[in-house]
């Protein structure tokens, strides 16, 4: 249902790197780069991630209670990703744990803008 989420960000160049590495292993890169606007994608058909500088030229602000939810296929590449996006720049907005019994496994991280994005995996 969800074709894309955008997340603004400060320096292209920097946002490009780090989700072009932090989703690498999920088989994600750059599919589309319009220069301040690029498209991070597993594939054709895939939901994608935008980073975007704002069109009204003003700072990028993040939504309080906006987050990105990135699906991982195991609890260890939620630990995994968590830890390659702190590697990256990003800082730790809640360190990888069940939050619901038997049902939810996730991580929390900020961007190097202050986007929020969470690993998660039901189980």
């Amino acid at each position: 249902m969800i074709g894309y989420v955008t997340l603004g960000v400060n320096d292209m160049t920097r946002a490009k790197a780090f989700y072009g590495d932090l989703l690498a292993d999920k088989g994600a890169k750059v599919v589309m780069d319009q220069g301040r606007l690029a498209f991070v994608s597993a594939g054709r058909g895939q939901p994608m991630l935008a980073i975007c500088e704002p069109y009204d030229k003003n700072d990028p602000v993040p939504g309080n209670g906006t987050m990105v939810a990135l699906t991982a296929d195991s609890k260890e590449q939620v630990d995994q990703l968590h830890q390659k996006a702190l590697d990256l720049g990003a800082t730790c907005d809640g360190p990888p744990g069940q939050r619901i019994p038997d049902r939810f496994y996730g991580a929390y991280v900020r961007d190097p803008d202050g986007n929020k994005l969470c690993f998660f995996v039901f189980g």
